[in-house]
């Protein structure tokens, strides 16, 4: 079954708080509270509002029914944009309907609250699937699997902040009064208008640059990107250097291939793994480096294997839950 990405939104939020949402929604929503600190204030002054409305739903007169009855002509002069939430009773959204109309005409405290706080945060979940997303700027992301994006539904400041867990590439909309920034692990990385990939695992950062320039700083470090050149950035090491990269690998989740490039077997053999989610381990430490040019177009793990073995003469074993190149 396709596992689904969720943007955290005030509707789930008020899902989650009356104990409506799936339990794939509930775990949607707890990870991104604790995705950043900012996430779980927002959170915080979501539910202090919701309570207080509440309080004031328990002691009004109000007329439900006929709130309800406002609020669904208000959402028909607007047009339905889609979304993920699913279907929901009627009846319990009667009284948050109410509640809403109630907090708009008399709560003060909750005007002072939403004018004081920062611009909604979205967050997005690729789970088992690659997302593309588009930002308020206009950039384009497209998310890998099991990785998660967040960023404000409004750049506003100096610059247009965002965070990353896992691996996306960017293609980011120029601007040069409002720099293009990624906070991933504790690395940096600072554009006005480029392209590039972000990979992080196990605390490690690799940046990758195709176009523009890009700049990583890492404490009191800086290096500058540009085309074709990477940094790998381990999570005990404090040197930032950087290297040329001429292959393409990096692509394999936008482009569906794996073109290899006088590619040394390692390398190929490190991104099928991330890839196909699969231990293969190189037995023989002398093939490691034998070079590969070729491309594979959306093949199954098993036809690349058969290519490895027949081009290199070698064997391919398995072994429970692993695969062994010798």
């Amino acid at each position: 079954m396709k596992e689904e990405s969720y943007h955290i939104d005030d509707d789930l939020l008020v899902k989650y708080l009356l104990d409506e949402s799936t339990d794939t929604e509930k775990t949607a929503v707890e990870e991104w509270m604790h995705a950043a600190v900012g996430n779980r204030k927002y959170f915080e002054h979501f539910k202090l509002i919701w309570e207080q409305s509440k309080l004031l739903a328990a002691s009004s007169t109000i007329d439900e029914e006929a709130a309800w009855q406002r609020l669904r002509s208000r959402i028909k002069q607007k047009p339905v944009e889609k979304g993920i939430v699913r279907g929901f009773n009627r009846i319990p959204w009667i009284r948050i309907a109410a509640m809403v109309i109630l907090v708009v005409g008399i709560g003060i405290l909750a005007l002072q609250v939403f004018n004081s706080r920062k611009p909604a945060m979205q967050v997005v979940q690729s789970l088992n699937q690659i997302v593309p997303d588009t930002l308020p700027d206009g950039s384009i992301v497209t998310l890998n699997k099991h990785s998660v994006l967040s960023y404000p539904g409004k750049f506003k400041g100096e610059n247009r902040s965002i965070s990353l867990q896992g691996e996306a590439f960017f293609q980011v909309t120029p601007d040069k009064s409002k720099p293009f920034i990624v906070q991933v692990n504790d690395i940096t990385v600072r554009v006005v208008g480029t392209s590039f990939n972000i990979k992080s695992v196990n605390g490690n950062t690799e940046v990758i640059v195709e176009t523009g320039i890009v700049e990583v700083t890492r404490k009191n470090q800086r290096v500058e990107l540009q085309p074709k050149e990477k940094l790998l950035v381990r999570s005990a090491d404090s040197a930032l250097e950087k290297q040329k990269e001429t292959g393409t690998l990096y692509n394999y989740y936008r482009t569906k291939e794996f073109k290899c490039d006088n590619t040394p077997l390692w390398e190929l053999v490190e991104t099928l793994n991330q890839a196909y989610h699969a231990n293969i381990i190189i037995g023989n430490e002398k093939i490691r480096n034998l070079p590969l040019t070729t491309t594979f177009n959306n093949e199954s793990l098993d036809n690349i294997l058969e290519v490895i073995r027949q081009t290199f003469k070698i064997s391919v074993v398995r072994s429970g839950n692993s695969i062994i190149l010798q």
